[in-house]
This record gives structure tokens, sequence and C-alpha cells, in this order.
């Protein structure tokens, strides 16, 4: 096992919590039970990597087993970085019946024809999803293992999320994943967060919606507040309505965890106190970021507490409709 692979290694054991290390190992096919039961779990950390370390090198392991280890650890703890969503468009008519060994074949072929020095590694998941794994090198270097991409792709659905890819291979990621789905282009969701479940379910509509109707039910509230008897009749309508727009904005029931939401403005300044700014020809330029560890459930809270006002306006309910949580506001709108 050579230097660079010995600190791919490294960097890995350090990388994965202790409390979770004898599991991953376990999911690993490249350490026998006996080989598990020379592992002290109860060392310092570092003893346990030397331990390892000498353990691989004797069953002569490399690179493409250590990426391995990886993809099983990165799957299992998918939150380990940026994701972003992308949408393919332009379906062929043979889309609906690309396979997975077909997909594995399309993609590897295609990638390696854009770009010479590259390392591919495609895994199914249990729940259907095809993870891919790209280490990037160029025309003169080694694929850099310590800086991989991530790709999570479901077959049959249009939507793909990534992780780890920069501005210089995101366009060849792009054409090997569209000529692979058998697809015309891909665009960028603009939904992004380290939650990929949430930006998931959100982009996928994997969540409980409520749709509007004519005739609105009373929805039940999951912790109702005891209320005056006196008031509670008065009160009623305006709750049940509050509670209605709520759900219908943003869901029922368990929401993504959507962690934050972005709105760039470039508007022109609208103030006739302010002559400086509202003379400016060039746009109003500014950021506003709503954050949560729940962004989604704490939204829907504020509307149905009568904290935000109602009808929900569509800069907050676009982010459940339209799948998304950046924007841009112009003066032609989102």
């Amino acid at each position: 096992m050579d230097d660079s692979t010995k600190r791919i290694l490294q960097r890995l054991i350090r990388r994965i919590p202790y409390q979770m290390l004898q599991t991953v190992l376990g999911k690993w096919a490249h350490l026998s039970r006996e080989d598990l039961h020379s592992l002290d779990f109860t060392q310092p950390k570092w003893v346990l990597t030397e331990r390892l370390l000498a353990l691989c090198e004797e069953k002569g392991l490399t690179v493409k087993h250590i990426t391995e280890l990886e993809m099983i650890y990165i799957i299992e703890n998918p939150n380990q970085g940026m994701w972003h969503g992308f949408q393919l468009l332009d379906a062929e008519e043979d889309a609906p019946s690309i396979e997975l060994t077909q997909f594995k074949e399309q993609f590897k072929a295609n990638l390696t024809e854009l770009i010479s020095h590259v390392s591919i590694k495609i895994k199914k998941h249990t729940d259907e999803a095809i993870w891919i794994r790209v280490a990037w090198g160029d025309n003169f270097t080694k694929p850099n293992h310590l800086k991989p991409t991530y790709v999570v792709h479901h077959l049959q659905t249009p939507y793909v999320f990534v992780t780890g890819v920069t501005s210089k291979h995101k366009p060849l990621l792009n054409q090997a994943l569209v000529l692979a789905t058998r697809y015309g282009s891909m665009k960028d969701a603009h939904l992004s967060g380290r939650n990929l479940i949430a930006i998931r379910d959100l982009l996928m509509r994997q969540y409980q919606q409520v749709f509007p109707t004519k005739h609105p039910k009373p929805l039940q509230e999951k912790n109702p507040v005891p209320r005056n008897p006196n008031i509670e009749k008065e009160q009623a309508e305006n709750t049940e309505n509050r509670l209605q727009m709520a759900c219908e904005a943003f869901g029922d029931g368990t929401l993504p965890q959507l962690q934050k939401a972005v709105y760039k403005l470039e508007t022109k300044f609208r103030d006739n106190s302010n002559k400086t700014l509202t003379g400016r020809g060039e746009p109003f330029r500014g950021v506003v970021e709503f954050a949560s560890t729940n962004l989604l459930e704490s939204l829907r809270h504020c509307v149905s507490s009568g904290m935000a006002s109602t009808p929900v306006t569509p800069l907050l309910s676009s982010i459940t409709q339209k799948g998304r949580n950046y924007f841009v506001i112009t003066d032609k709108g989102v």
C-alpha cells in the first residue's frame, strides 16, 4: 500500500466518528470476522488506525478498496457537505426504460471520453438510489481521491443530487449524466442544503401535501392549547383557516428538514423620501436569508399561530410549490 493510499485511509478513519467505526468496518467486505475481532475498539483512535493500516497492508488493499469503505460511510451518513439539486430535461423516448447496467456503462464511457484520468465507482443503495463517486484528475495528473464528487440519482426520475463538484468539472459531469440518462439537458433546481434527505423529499415531493379546497375542513392540531370557552367560538374560524393555509403552503405532518432559504434582491429602490437611492439607475441589491434547524416547520408554525399574515406570500410558499430555496427577485418577478 503506497503512501497516498495510507493518507486516504488515515483521513477517512479520522472522519468517521468512533462510535460508528465498528459498524462501518463490519459492512466492508475486505475485513473478515477474525480481522474485526483482532481490533480493539476501546483503544485510542490513533492506535486503532495504525493496527488497521497494518491489516490493510498485509492484505494488499489498494485505493480502490479504500474508496469502497468511504462510500459505505457516506451513503449511511450523507449529510457531509452541501448538496445541490438538479433536474433533467427533454427526456428521450427510452429514458424511462434505462436500467442500472446500461446507465453504468454509458456514464463511465461518456465521462472517460471527456477526461482521461478519472476514477468512477457506482453503487446501488437499498432505496433504489444510484450513488456515484468521482475522483478527478486531468490529462497529466492522477485522480485526487481526497476531494471526490458524489452524485445521487434515482433511475426513472429526472432528479440528480450532487456534492463536491467544482466549476471546472461541473460541465463534464452534467454532460455525462445527460447522455447516460437519455435526456436532452440538465438545469440547476436552485435547491441546496446539507440534509440530502430533505432536499430530495422536497424536490421529489415525497412529503404529505395539503391541497386547497373550497370548503376547508379544520385540520387536527398536533398539540392543541386549552382555550378560554368565552372566546373559543370567536377565534375558531380564524384558527382553522390559518392552519389550513399553513398546511396548504408548507405541507402537513413531518416536513423535510430544510435549513435555509435565500432571496437575492435586484429591484429598483422605491421610497419618495430617499431621493438619493430612488434616483439610482442601477437596481438595489441585497440578500435576505431565512435559517432554522427546520425552516418549513418554523414557517408553518408562524402562519398557523398568527405570527405571520395570511394568505401566505408566494415568496415563501414557492419553497415547496417550486421545490427550491434560492430565488432572485427582480422588477419582473421571481
